[in-house]
């Protein structure tokens, strides 16, 4: 009979397009649709013992099922790392789609920021986010880019790693950290992270019709919610269909979350214990002008990647555009987490009455990939 460990393994192995006998070191099969740079990302993507201790993979925080955002689990703010105990300080953003944001850069124009990776921008490009959580101590833990390097040159897919990068890739732990980078970020940016393929991608295509609620939920987001301001509904700058996000910058007052574990994570990771407050892209630029603000997400699958908000606070969609509806009426919500520099413009008293809520659920609810049942 298999025990848990052996079915958790199974189902890596699965994910990866991978058997028992590639595992053991047979040449690893490609996964149909894929080239062989964003195959290999696929499998760097997957690989389990890429963390100290093994078990911890870019999947477990990305996972393709909840839109590589989390694991669907809304009552999970922030995920424990490969070293129990061990907690950081942010739900996880969506890895898909992430490959349209523009490198980390200052808007002339506005002032403001737009661009780069993480919640804070702190990655300038998607190749510079995507070795970061190997060594970061809160989750894959490792070392250094040796050990990261090694492991890979080691794996199943070690053949199509030399094959394509060469054996200096993997004598060079910084030709080899690299590499790795670079095929993440192709997996990443390829067609089976990002599949534009949701049911408001067929509607647009003319090969579906959406429900009149969804469609007044469309009309909301543009018009009186304002959720377009922020997460436009045109063709994104390079002509694809609609991202759903500017990649901007803002702060929404989202209030603490209590439930968040790194307030009591070790002391090593959070020096600040309970007394923890977040400044987002403040805090990565040391620039008090930009506390409190965080990158504006993708709404593409957020029906199906719970919880939301930079700090997991809330738990359903319904909440949270009950939030953007009704957070500066008086004592409705908690206060915010930082106030300076909030945004009082495009929400806290939009006026939405509950079908409207509803409504505007509706609409995002067409934006899961692959859902293509028509209603």
């Amino acid at each position: 009979m298999p025990t848990p460990t052996m079915r958790l393994l199974t189902t890596a192995l699965c994910g990866l397009g991978l058997s028992a006998l590639a595992w053991a070191g047979a040449p690893a099969k490609r996964p149909a649709g894929l080239t062989p740079a964003e195959a290999l990302g696929k499998a760097i993507f997957f690989d389990e013992r890429l963390s100290s201790p093994p078990g911890q993979s870019c999947a477990t925080c990305h996972m393709p099922a909840a839109g590589f955002a989390g694991n669907g689990d809304a009552h999970i703010a922030v995920y424990e790392g490969a070293v129990k105990g061990r907690f950081g300080n942010r739900n996880p953003p969506a890895s898909a789609y992430a490959s349209f944001s523009p490198p980390f850069a200052k808007d002339p124009a506005t002032g403001g920021y737009v661009g780069g990776q993480f919640w804070d921008g702190r990655a300038a490009t998607l190749e510079a986010q995507a070795t970061e959580p190997f060594f970061n101590p809160a989750e894959q833990n490792l070392p250094d880019a040796k050990v990261l390097v090694d492991r890979v040159c080691r794996a199943a897919y070690a053949a199509d790693f030399r094959r394509l990068h060469g054996d200096e890739a993997c004598a060079d732990p910084a030709r080899g950290k690299q590499a790795i980078a670079g095929a993440i970020a192709a997996y990443e940016s390829s067609p089976e992270s990002n599949r534009f393929s949701s049911r408001y991608d067929l509607a647009l295509a003319g090969k579906l019709r959406l429900s009149e609620q969804e469609k007044r939920g469309a009309r909301l987001f543009d018009g009186k919610a304002k959720c377009a301001n922020c997460h436009p509904s045109g063709k994104g700058p390079g002509g694809e269909p609609p991202l759903f996000t500017d990649f901007t910058y803002d702060n929404l007052g989202l209030p603490r979350n209590p439930k968040n574990p790194h307030y009591t994570t070790t002391e090593a990771l959070n020096p600040k214990g309970a007394a923890y407050v977040d400044l987002g892209l403040g805090g990565a630029l040391g620039d008090p002008a930009q506390h409190g603000k965080f990158k504006v997400p993708t709404l593409r699958n957020v029906a199906v990647s719970p919880p939301y908000g930079h700090n997991g606070c809330f738990e359903t969609l319904e909440e949270v555009v009950r939030f953007y509806n009704t957070r500066d009426l008086p004592g409705q919500w908690p206060a915010p987490e930082v106030r300076e520099n909030m945004n009082t413009e495009e929400l806290g008293a939009l006026g939405l009455s509950d079908a409207e809520v509803a409504d505007l659920v509706a609409f995002m609810k067409t934006l899961t990939d692959g859902d293509v049942k028509s209603r």
